[in-house]
């Protein structure tokens, strides 16, 4: 039989490398720069969009808008061609630079994303939403120093985006600051209880603390919300493994590969426990 997994640094790694997948994440819907129902990507809300530009073909908010319905829907060479429209219309529309840099973003040009964010600060220097954006691009290109900088300015602004106190947090995290990682998701849950990520995020916070109660607590809130959120599962399995329940632990690590057989700290953890 295997020894028991109690080494804080041990479970520190092993939780670390669970949720890369989640810390570099990336996401191909039009996010953080105007807020518009997820049903807008319809085919028949295209359709009507489409029908909007045509009568104002000299508007550049008809093109922002469609090209955020086409961002919603996938299609990103189209909701890239929008936003550049609507850009050429208006060269001084900061949401549209922040809209084509997320569709930048989900094709893989991180260098022209920063680009636009930067275009749109440079208009609007109080756009928290193009900090946020900017940062992640930064962070998810391990340029943290740069990251942490723009997530703290939104926030200095006043932002109540969630997205900024959980993305610095997971960078505090990264670093090893794990009191003030857990302050920052706690308050990206006050700003958005039904995310489920946050709730996980805390979780790894309060197990490399050693704190496995609170650990259990925000994993089993994190799949309350998403049942199927492999890294809740080997969140809660770390935490039952430290609490030394090895039985419960194996289950949800099983639960966890089951979910994604790729993720390495759940297959471990099968061998480790059983």
């Amino acid at each position: 039989m295997l020894a028991l997994f109690s080494s804080p640094l041990l479970i520190r790694h092993a939780l670390f490398a669970a949720i890369l997948s989640l810390a570099g994440c990336t996401s191909t819907q039009v996010e953080n720069a105007i807020s518009l129902d997820p049903a807008q990507g319809s085919e028949a809300n295209l359709a009507s969009l489409t029908q909007m530009v045509e009568r104002n073909p000299n508007s550049p908010e008809a093109y922002n808008v469609r090209g955020t319905a086409y961002g919603r829907a996938g299609r990103n060479r189209e909701a890239m061609a929008d936003f550049s429209k609507a850009i050429d219309l208006n060269n001084r529309f900061y949401q549209a630079y922040a809209n084509r840099a997320l569709i930048h973003r989900a094709m893989g040009n991180p260098v022209e994303a920063v680009q636009d964010y930067s275009r749109a600060l440079k208009i609007n220097p109080q756009y928290d939403v193009a900090y946020i954006g900017r940062g992640n691009v930064y962070r998810l290109a391990g340029k943290d120093n740069e990251a942490l900088r723009d997530y703290q300015r939104a926030i200095q602004l006043g932002s109540t985006n969630p997205r900024a106190y959980y993305s610095r947090g997971l960078i505090l995290q990264n670093r090893g600051d794990h009191k003030r990682a857990i302050e920052d998701f706690t308050t990206a849950i006050s700003l958005e209880p039904t995310a489920a990520e946050p709730y996980n995020s805390r979780g790894v916070s309060y197990l490399a603390i050693n704190d496995a109660y609170n650990a259990l607590e925000d994993a089993n809130r994190a799949l309350r919300i998403d049942e199927r959120y492999s890294e809740a599962w080997v969140t809660q399995a770390l935490a039952l493994e430290q609490q030394g329940s090895r039985a419960k632990a194996n289950k949800a690590f099983r639960r966890a590969v089951q979910l994604d057989g790729n993720s390495q700290a759940a297959r471990e953890g099968v061998n480790r426990t059983s």
